[in-house]
């Protein structure tokens, strides 16, 4: 029961995004992002000659090249939908939550959320990492800064966290409502999902056996205690449910994993592998979801909607559609509401800042995510 003293406030939490698309901007955004060890899972002084050495000085200008062909009028595509989905679950939240957005990288800041949020007397924080699926490197970093800043204050308030979404009805329900009409209107004779891709190092430290992950072909066909945790295993899932919304056929649809990095091996297939290979097997109209992403962002429309667009089409193909993101489409809004009131229950008390820093150096290689 909440107390009427209490006052609940809303986290929404996407990954983040540059002030500007120039390379100053994009410099500090990966070098903040970068240096998450949750990202790059190394040690950090091997963390720090890869940034400083090899990352920084080369791969600004190159992103900022592509932040340009996506950037608006109104600023980053990522910032302007999830801005737009804050003000909208806002609307509906009204009275019972102040409602903030926030990005784990970059602006605006999760410090600077959480203190607006405190301004307005929140002692009682609900955070939703807008991220589908379980992943170090996004929901959990994200969740352990969190906690990280609400201890910091003398008086640690209450804060619950709601879980991935990936199966969450209202979620898909939201994507398939996205994606029906557009896969309509252009005659698509195939479905690509394509999710962010993770290294396989990843996956494995989130098997709780030590056995399941990556053991087999098979190992993601079905959910289950084992793999029930792997980033994996829950974006085939995702798939699957999607595919049965959408009435695709056996064979009509397929999965793969896109925005490798480094020479470490990440999960299988890789969408580039993939577009030629279903050019070489007849398929001419392709229409490429994806749904690890609930905003449109770098990702989906520069990678996707322009890059392998282009590669589709050298290979063989005619077409490629991206079907666009939820973000704020009022299906998602609705979903996201209903997951907040689920959430409502007795609070976890925020957690240490030390839960912020992951003790395990591993590969030599980044895991962005």
């Amino acid at each position: 029961m909440v107390l009427p003293s209490t006052k609940r406030g809303l986290l929404l939490i996407n990954l983040g995004t540059p002030d500007a698309p120039e390379s100053g901007p994009v410099r500090r955004y990966l070098r903040e992002f970068l240096n998450d060890p949750r990202v790059i899972d190394i040690h950090p002084v091997g963390r720090w000659f890869l940034l400083n050495l090899f990352i920084l000085p080369f791969r600004p200008a190159k992103s900022a090249e592509a932040y340009r062909k996506v950037w608006t009028k109104e600023g980053s595509p990522l910032l302007v939908y999830s801005r737009e989905l804050e003000a909208a679950v806002a609307e509906r939240l009204k009275g019972d939550y102040e409602v903030a957005l926030a990005m784990r990288y970059g602006n605006p800041s999760l410090p600077d959320a959480i203190a607006a949020l405190k301004a307005k007397g929140v002692s009682e924080f609900t955070v939703l990492p807008l991220y589908p699926h379980e992943a170090a490197s996004s929901a959990s970093s994200s969740l352990a800064r969190t906690y990280e800043v609400l201890a910091e204050g003398w008086d640690v308030p209450n804060v619950r966290a709601v879980p991935a979404f990936f199966d969450d009805a209202g979620f898909l329900d939201a994507f398939a409502a996205v994606a029906r009409p557009v896969i309509d209107d252009a005659r698509a004779d195939h479905v690509l999902f394509s999710f962010h891709g993770l290294p396989e190092r990843h996956m494995r430290k989130s098997d709780p056996t030590g056995q399941h992950c990556l053991a087999s072909a098979g190992c993601c066909d079905v959910l289950g205690a084992a793999n029930r945790h792997c980033y994996r295993a829950q974006c085939f899932d995702t798939a699957r449910n999607l595919a049965r919304r959408l009435a695709l056929p056996e064979g009509g649809y397929t999965v793969s994993f896109q925005s490798r990095l480094g020479r470490t091996p990440w999960v299988k297939p890789y969408t580039d592998i993939v577009l030629p290979e279903l050019a070489a097997k007849g398929v001419k109209r392709l229409a490429v979801m994806c749904p690890a992403f609930v905003a449109d962002c770098l990702e989906t429309l520069e990678e996707v909607g322009i890059r392998a667009k282009e590669q589709f089409v050298e290979a063989g193909g005619e077409s490629l559609t991206l079907v666009p993101s939820l973000n704020a489409h009022p299906e998602w809004v609705d979903a996201v509401v209903r997951l907040v009131r689920a959430s409502d229950g007795p609070p976890l008390t925020a957690r240490a800042a030390s839960l912020s820093e992951p003790r395990e150096p591993a590969s030599r290689e980044p895991g962005a995510r």
